[in-house]
């Protein structure tokens, strides 16, 4: 007759149940995972898929009662790990919506929002145009392959533990998320540099002929030379995004390292040893030297 005790259930409740966290936290953070077009069920089925396929590689786990105190904060810190894991990629999708928004500003777009249900907000068209053509590139280069194979790393990197971790992982996250703004301001610069030379060019023929309207051909010639740029541009935006794809994930897999440093006070000098019958040296005072 096969007998249960409490401990065995608690075991594999826990041996279940952190790593779905972890991996449910990440699912609901990461691009394309994430997206809210995607159902609930669907979500849960696969973070339960994977959970069941990670549960068995992952390391010895704390002898914590899940319904305990202590079992309730690591379900807490494995939710807060795997979502900045999969917040680290997502700000590379922000970048490229960033670029997206200086885009539209500076060819006049800035009026053609549309409501972006991802957000929960407002963002222009060329903004949305350019996420999706990043979801596309990211599913043909299989970065989320990739962000799954981080995600079971990461079991290794950071174990389950009931230490907390340390501070480094949000410093790690603010440092990174610095690159909205570089990433996107360089994506962005083909079409802002091409349309300042456009406005250049227009302010010199309005300067040279005052008869003609500004307001009435400089809109359609800046919106057509955008355009234009932009079409040029696509083709060779393959390379730079893949960089970009490759360093959020490097940084989502480098994130847990900068957590795994546990906020463990050092430990004390050891004592020196003596030989049997030695002087122990003391330092001479310091005396302040007079002029």
């Amino acid at each position: 007759m096969i007998t249960l005790s409490s401990a065995d259930i608690n075991t594999w409740i826990a041996s279940l149940l952190w790593p779905l966290t972890r991996i449910l936290g990440l699912i609901s953070a990461a691009p394309v995972f994430g997206n809210r077009s995607v159902p609930t069920t669907v979500k849960v089925a696969l973070g339960v898929m994977l959970a069941m396929i990670i549960a068995p590689t992952v390391p010895a786990l704390p002898a914590a009662d899940p319904m305990s105190y202590a079992g309730l904060l690591i379900v807490v810190q494995e939710l807060l790990v795997g979502a900045a894991m999969g917040f680290t990629l997502r700000i590379v999708f922000a970048a490229i919506e960033m670029a997206g928004e200086i885009s539209s500003l500076t060819m006049g777009l800035g009026f053609a929002t549309f409501f972006d249900p991802n957000t929960q907000g407002r963002s222009s068209a060329i903004s949305q145009f350019l996420a999706l053509v990043a979801t596309l590139a990211f599913l043909s280069v299989n970065g989320h392959l990739v962000l799954l194979s981080a995600l079971a790393e990461s079991f290794q990197t950071l174990p389950i533990s009931g230490i907390p971790v340390s501070g480094g992982g949000f410093k790690h996250m603010a440092d990174w998320g610095a690159r909205i703004f570089s990433a996107g301001m360089q994506l962005a610069l083909p079409i802002v540099a091409a349309l300042l030379i456009t406005n250049i060019a227009l302010g010199i023929l309005t300067r040279a002929a005052p008869q003609l309207n500004l307001f009435g051909i400089g809109f359609p010639i800046t919106l057509g030379i955008g355009f234009l740029v932009l079409a040029m541009t696509l083709p060779y935006m393959a390379t730079p995004l893949q960089k970009l794809f490759l360093q959020g994930i490097e940084s989502a897999r480098q994130f847990p390292r900068s957590w795994a440093a546990r906020d463990i006070p050092p430990p004390a000098p050891p004592a020196q040893r003596l030989a049997p019958g030695a002087i122990p040296r003391v330092a001479p005072p310091q005396t302040p030297l007079k002029n």
